[in-house]
């Protein structure tokens, strides 16, 4: 029998790139120790609704693919590629683009929407700065995306190591261009200003979904305060670009997304990122329905009329998606804006 080329396209219902991923009969077969989300499991399951032929993606497994994976294992790393089961892990890794995910593979919140395993973390790796560093150089990357876990249990929600992970991509790939997507760091004084010194030169934050919505798709935040987390950015330092995200397809109205957008642009967000919300599990929050390629052209007309410099609004949008790209595009947009590179380093 021939092989199964690798070309094969996959429909992101029924297959996922990780062994038993969004699986609830081989989740629900695992030990009690071994659950992804122990907080899900006496929640009803929810419909599966079929995926349109729209959201299809190539299966990963080329040479450059493997060879980013070797790379990721040898340095013992997480990234939120694997974490977060991202449709478009295979594009990425073809590419050699990777999200790096800090301080450990267990997160504090317990979001509705997401894959990350959620439980008590470990005790930080004092050395993950330098092998986050060290990976980055051996990838040759142009552009990095880092981002974490939520941290409550730790003083600054991680702040500092943030920092560190920052200043020591600096030391090892100075030419590597650093985008962070970090928690709220919600009741932690002092943490926000701690990440913007290292000087990021691209500050994420994801809204993730409208005001509405937060109290069964997002319990463990607050949407004001993520707003005015990106807005503070700004205050301190200028020169950062900021960025969000959102999802759709959990249940919001047009106009409570056309409000969020606003709300962005209120505390000026350059760039907002809008995709097709996918439930990892029938544990999850369910998919109430598959927003088409118009409506995601649309919000990206508005976007741009609203005032965001760059936009990202597909149904296989995720947040880190083309990030390198999308940073090339942004500075240049930037730039023509008005008429001088206001980038605060010598590579911006």
């Amino acid at each position: 029998m021939d092989p199964v080329p690798m070309a094969l396209v996959l429909d992101l219902l029924n297959r996922d790139p990780r062994p038993n991923a969004g699986n609830p009969k081989s989740e629900a077969a695992q030990a009690p120790a071994e659950l992804r989300h122990p907080e899900k499991q006496k929640r009803p399951e929810n419909p599966i609704l079929r995926k349109p032929d729209w959201i299809r993606v190539k299966a990963p497994g080329s040479p450059k693919w493997a060879e980013t994976q070797k790379i990721v294992k040898a340095e013992k790393l997480v990234t939120v590629c694997e974490e977060a089961g991202c449709p478009n892990i295979g594009e990425c890794w073809e590419k050699k683009h990777a999200t790096f995910m800090i301080m450990g593979d267990t997160c504090t919140r317990a979001c509705a929407f997401c894959n990350v395993k959620t439980g008590v973390p470990q005790a930080l790796d004092p050395l993950e700065p330098a092998k986050v560093a060290q990976a980055v150089a051996k990838l040759g990357l142009e552009h990095v995306v880092i981002t974490s876990v939520d941290r409550d249990d730790l003083k600054d929600g991680g702040a500092e190591h943030f920092a560190q992970v920052i200043r020591a991509i600096r030391t090892a790939s100075p030419g590597t261009t650093i985008e962070i997507l970090t928690p709220d760091f919600l009741r932690k004084p002092g943490a926000l200003e701690v990440v913007v010194a290292a000087k990021p030169d691209v500050f994420n934050h994801n809204m993730e979904t409208v005001p509405g919505k937060y109290l069964t798709v997002r319990p463990g935040a607050r949407y004001f305060h993520s707003l005015r987390l990106l807005q503070r950015v700004k205050e301190l330092d200028p020169t950062i670009f900021t960025k969000s995200g959102i999802m759709v397809g959990l249940g919001e109205e047009r106009n409570e997304i056309l409000q969020l957008m606003d709300d962005l642009r209120s505390a000026d967000v350059d760039f907002i990122t809008i995709g097709q919300y996918h439930a990892p599990s029938r544990k999850h929050h369910a998919v109430i329905r598959f927003v088409t390629p118009e409506e995601f052209k649309g919000f990206e007309a508005i976007a741009y009329v609203m005032g965001f410099l760059m936009v990202s609004s597909t149904p296989l949008t995720r947040s880190s998606h083309h990030a390198g790209e999308d940073f090339a595009r942004l500075r240049a947009a930037r730039e023509a804006k008005v008429g001088i590179g206001l980038g605060h380093n010598s590579r911006g």
